[in-house]
């Protein structure tokens, strides 16, 4: 039911179609889904479902007509040009990303300079952590000598003295934990730098100049010669 009501929209629609054409003088022609070439002087309906060109009297076409299409139809076709212009604005921005990742990197040396300096900053935060522990330690042996007047019965040491040797354990192992974090997190920016260099090496080459002939060079030192 709902078919034979989109079909008789369209009839309707294409009536007033061929009414303005019968006015307007021209020549339509398609071909229908059989593969015959129809021609008329007004709209084809056995084309109704496919496009049809309108043509003048000496044979240029003036426009292009139909298919008419169903609701169904109408919606599937929007929704297959919203999805070629979201191709198209993402092939655009990826172009975009690519031309500002050559334009940062236009070298290998440039690539590794901001590698080096990406792992240096890895480095100075683990040297930082490095050095918290050595200190961690000397206040270590200072509270052991505290204990040592305690060594026959650690029991006996003051609550505050026990707090702080416990203290100084946890902060240790905090420290040794945060630098086991860095030694990954340096792996993770040699990964994201190789990921980003593959693909730098196919972009240098695809944005490479255009290098002119090398007869073309030769030619001003040949002419002058001549001379």
């Amino acid at each position: 039911m709902k078919k034979w009501a989109a079909s008789a929209v369209g009839i309707t629609l294409w009536a007033g179609i061929t009414a303005l054409a019968s006015a307007q003088g021209g020549i339509y022609t398609c071909v229908d889904k059989h593969g015959r070439r129809l021609t008329a002087d007004r709209p084809i309906l056995e084309c109704l479902d496919r496009e049809q060109r309108e043509l003048s009297p000496s044979g240029v076409t003036r426009r292009q007509i139909g298919p008419s299409l169903s609701d169904t139809e109408r919606a599937a076709q929007e929704a297959q040009q919203r999805k070629e212009t979201e191709e198209r604005v993402r092939v655009t921005e990826e172009r975009r990303r690519e031309r500002a990742l050559v334009a940062r990197y236009p070298d290998k040396a440039t690539h590794d300079i901001e590698r080096n300096a990406a792992l240096l900053m890895v480095d100075e935060v683990t040297a930082t952590a490095e050095k918290r522990i050595l200190d961690l330690r000397d206040e270590r042996k200072k509270l052991d000598q505290e204990m040592e007047f305690y060594k026959k019965d650690p029991n006996k040491a003051p609550m505050t003295l026990r707090r702080k040797i416990g203290e100084n354990e946890d902060g240790i192992a905090e420290q040794q934990r945060f630098i086991l974090g860095q030694d990954q997190e340096k792996r993770k920016v040699n990964q994201r730098f190789d990921v980003e260099l593959a693909k730098l090496k196919v972009l240098w080459e695809a944005y490479k100049p255009v290098s002119l002939p090398a007869a073309s060079a030769t030619q001003p030192a040949a002419a002058s010669a001549a001379r």
